[in-house]
C-alpha cells in the first residue's frame, strides 16, 4: 500500500463508539474570527466521556483516520497514531518518516461540541474548536 492509499472501510464493520469529529481553527492573531476552512475531520472511537478510546483505537487503528483541510491546497489524508506515553498525532506519510502533527494532551481532551483542542503544526501550536461529533 502506498503512503497515500487507504483500504476502504465499511462503517458497519466498526464499533458503535466510532465518531466523525470536525475541528475548525479557533480565533488567533492571524484569524481573529477563526476559520472554518482550516479544519480537520477525524474518524476515531470515543469513550462515554468523549475521550479517544485507546483500546478500540488499537483494535481498529487502520480505521482511525484524519483529513487535514486547507483552502489553499489539496487535502492531506492520514492516520491518527498513538505513541508510547499516551501522546496522539496525525501521520500523513504512513510508510515514511515525515513530520507528524501533534495533538496537545489529546489523551486528556474531550471531543465534545464546543470544546477546544490544540494541535502543533510546523512547530506552532494552534487552537481548534470541536464543531461537530457525529456517529458514523
Amino acid at each position: 500500500m502506498s503512503a497515500n492509499s487507504f483500504t476502504p472501510i465499511r462503517n458497519t464493520q466498526l464499533p458503535g463508539k466510532f465518531r466523525q469529529i470536525r475541528l475548525e481553527l479557533a480565533r488567533e492573531p492571524d484569524h481573529p474570527e477563526g476559520d472554518a476552512h482550516v479544519a480537520y475531520v477525524i474518524v476515531a472511537p470515543l469513550d462515554a466521556d468523549g475521550k479517544i478510546d485507546a483500546v478500540l483505537w488499537k483494535a481498529h487503528r487502520e480505521a482511525c483516520r484524519v483529513a487535514r483541510l486547507r483552502p489553499e491546497g489539496q487535502d492531506n489524508l492520514g492516520h491518527l497514531v498513538h505513541h508510547a506515553g499516551g501522546s496522539w498525532a496525525f501521520k500523513y506519510d504512513v510508510t515514511g518518516n515525515a513530520d507528524e502533527e501533534i495533538g496537545y494532551h489529546f489523551s486528556d481532551e474531550k471531543f465534545v461540541f464546543g470544546e477546544y483542542v490544540s494541535i502543533t503544526e510546523d512547530g506552532r501550536q494552534h487552537a481548534f474548536r470541536v464543531v461537530s461529533v457525529t456517529p458514523l
